[in-house]
Protein backbone atom coordinates (compact mmCIF):
# COMPACT_ATOMS: atom_id res chain seq x y z
CA UNK A 1 0.00 0.00 0.00
CA UNK A 2 1.29 3.45 -0.89
CA UNK A 3 2.32 5.75 1.95
CA UNK A 4 1.77 8.92 -0.05
CA UNK A 5 -1.71 9.58 -1.43
CA UNK A 6 -3.05 6.24 -0.17
CA UNK A 7 -6.41 4.73 -1.08
CA UNK A 8 -7.02 3.82 2.57
CA UNK A 9 -5.55 4.75 5.98
CA UNK A 10 -2.41 2.93 7.13
CA UNK A 11 -2.12 1.42 10.60
CA UNK A 12 0.93 2.50 12.60
CA UNK A 13 2.32 2.31 16.12
CA UNK A 14 4.23 4.74 18.34
CA UNK A 15 6.16 4.23 21.56
CA UNK A 16 6.16 6.51 24.60
CA UNK A 17 9.30 5.02 26.15
CA UNK A 18 9.66 6.34 29.70
CA UNK A 19 12.79 5.95 31.81
CA UNK A 20 12.64 7.77 35.15
CA UNK A 21 11.74 11.37 34.23
CA UNK A 22 12.80 11.05 30.59
CA UNK A 23 11.08 10.09 27.34
CA UNK A 24 12.80 8.69 24.25
CA UNK A 25 12.48 10.75 21.05
CA UNK A 26 13.75 10.36 17.50
CA UNK A 27 14.30 13.02 14.87
CA UNK A 28 12.46 11.92 11.73
CA UNK A 29 14.57 11.37 8.63
CA UNK A 30 11.63 10.96 6.23
CA UNK A 31 8.25 12.57 5.60
CA UNK A 32 5.83 13.13 7.11
CA UNK A 33 7.37 15.37 9.81
CA UNK A 34 10.92 15.07 8.41
CA UNK A 35 13.31 16.91 10.75
CA UNK A 36 10.82 16.97 13.63
CA UNK A 37 11.37 15.21 16.93
CA UNK A 38 8.75 12.52 17.49
CA UNK A 39 8.03 9.22 19.15
CA UNK A 40 9.72 6.15 17.70
CA UNK A 41 7.37 4.07 15.59
CA UNK A 42 6.03 3.44 12.14
CA UNK A 43 3.70 1.48 9.90
CA UNK A 44 2.70 -2.09 10.60
CA UNK A 45 3.65 -4.79 8.14
CA UNK A 46 1.00 -7.16 6.81
CA UNK A 47 0.28 -9.91 9.35
CA UNK A 48 2.18 -8.16 12.14
CA UNK A 49 0.55 -7.63 15.54
CA UNK A 50 0.53 -4.19 17.17
CA UNK A 51 3.00 -5.34 19.86
CA UNK A 52 5.36 -7.02 17.39
CA UNK A 53 5.30 -3.99 15.08
CA UNK A 54 5.99 -1.66 17.99
CA UNK A 55 8.97 -3.68 19.20
CA UNK A 56 10.35 -3.95 15.64
CA UNK A 57 9.96 -0.23 14.87
CA UNK A 58 11.60 0.90 18.13
CA UNK A 59 14.50 -1.54 17.65
CA UNK A 60 14.98 -0.42 14.02
CA UNK A 61 14.97 3.30 14.86
CA UNK A 62 16.74 3.35 18.24
CA UNK A 63 18.59 0.05 18.79
CA UNK A 64 16.57 -0.48 22.00
CA UNK A 65 14.28 -3.40 22.80
CA UNK A 66 11.06 -2.37 24.51
CA UNK A 67 8.12 -4.03 26.19
CA UNK A 68 4.67 -2.50 25.57
CA UNK A 69 2.92 -1.72 28.87
CA UNK A 70 -0.35 0.04 28.10
CA UNK A 71 -2.22 1.79 25.28
CA UNK A 72 -1.89 5.56 25.71
CA UNK A 73 -3.95 6.81 22.77
CA UNK A 74 -5.40 5.83 19.40
CA UNK A 75 -5.36 8.74 16.96
CA UNK A 76 -5.55 9.85 13.33
CA UNK A 77 -2.71 11.72 11.63
CA UNK A 78 -4.01 13.17 8.37
CA UNK A 79 -1.82 15.39 6.20
CA UNK A 80 -3.59 17.08 3.30
CA UNK A 81 -2.21 18.63 0.16
CA UNK A 82 -4.97 20.81 -1.14
CA UNK A 83 -8.04 18.62 -1.58
CA UNK A 84 -6.03 15.38 -1.56
CA UNK A 85 -4.90 13.31 1.43
CA UNK A 86 -1.13 12.96 1.21
CA UNK A 87 -0.74 10.81 4.37
CA UNK A 88 -3.33 9.15 6.59
CA UNK A 89 -2.18 7.05 9.54
CA UNK A 90 -4.20 5.57 12.38
CA UNK A 91 -1.65 5.35 15.19
CA UNK A 92 -1.79 3.27 18.36
CA UNK A 93 0.62 4.90 20.84
CA UNK A 94 1.78 2.65 23.68
CA UNK A 95 3.59 3.31 26.94
CA UNK A 96 6.75 1.15 26.86
CA UNK A 97 9.72 0.29 29.01
CA UNK A 98 13.24 -0.55 27.85
CA UNK A 99 14.26 -4.18 28.37
CA UNK A 100 17.50 -4.28 26.36
CA UNK A 101 19.64 -3.04 23.50
CA UNK A 102 21.99 -0.11 23.01
CA UNK A 103 20.70 3.30 21.98
CA UNK A 104 21.73 4.47 18.50
CA UNK A 105 19.93 6.25 15.67
CA UNK A 106 19.15 3.87 12.82
CA UNK A 107 16.68 3.18 10.01
CA UNK A 108 14.79 6.40 9.18
CA UNK A 109 15.74 8.21 12.41
CA UNK A 110 18.36 10.96 12.01
CA UNK A 111 18.96 11.14 15.77
CA UNK A 112 17.72 9.61 19.02
CA UNK A 113 17.87 11.02 22.54
CA UNK A 114 16.32 11.03 25.99
CA UNK A 115 14.35 14.20 26.74
CA UNK A 116 13.42 15.61 30.15
CA UNK A 117 9.84 16.75 30.81
CA UNK A 118 10.80 20.44 30.85
CA UNK A 119 12.04 20.10 27.26
CA UNK A 120 8.86 18.64 25.76
CA UNK A 121 6.60 20.94 27.80
CA UNK A 122 8.31 24.16 26.76
CA UNK A 123 8.96 26.07 23.58
CA UNK A 124 12.48 24.68 23.43
CA UNK A 125 14.64 24.17 20.37
CA UNK A 126 13.01 20.77 19.84
CA UNK A 127 10.62 20.77 16.88
CA UNK A 128 7.66 18.92 18.42
CA UNK A 129 4.16 18.68 16.98
CA UNK A 130 1.45 19.63 19.55
CA UNK A 131 -0.25 16.24 19.13
CA UNK A 132 3.06 14.52 19.89
CA UNK A 133 3.48 16.64 23.04
CA UNK A 134 -0.04 15.66 24.17
CA UNK A 135 0.69 11.94 23.68
CA UNK A 136 4.08 12.19 25.43
CA UNK A 137 2.51 13.92 28.42
CA UNK A 138 -0.32 11.36 28.62
CA UNK A 139 2.18 8.48 28.49
CA UNK A 140 4.44 10.08 31.08
CA UNK A 141 1.47 10.66 33.42
CA UNK A 142 0.33 7.04 32.94
CA UNK A 143 3.85 5.80 33.78
CA UNK A 144 3.83 7.82 37.02
CA UNK A 145 0.45 6.33 38.01
CA UNK A 146 1.68 2.78 37.32
CA UNK A 147 4.93 3.38 39.25
CA UNK A 148 2.98 4.70 42.26
CA UNK A 149 0.65 1.68 42.18
CA UNK A 150 3.65 -0.65 42.00
CA UNK A 151 5.32 1.06 44.97
CA UNK A 152 2.08 0.80 46.97
CA UNK A 153 1.78 -2.90 46.13
CA UNK A 154 5.35 -3.57 47.28
CA UNK A 155 4.63 -1.62 50.48
CA UNK A 156 1.45 -3.64 51.13
CA UNK A 157 3.28 -6.95 50.52
CA UNK A 158 5.98 -5.92 52.99
CA UNK A 159 3.47 -5.59 55.82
Amino acid sequence: MEREFPEAPRMAVGAVVVDRSRVLLVRRGNPPLKGHWSLPGGALELGESLADGLVREVREETGLTVQPVDLVELLDRIHREGERVRYHYVIADYLCRVVGGEMRAASDAEAVRWVERAEWNSHSALKLDPITVRVIEAGWQRARVLEAAQREQVKQEGR
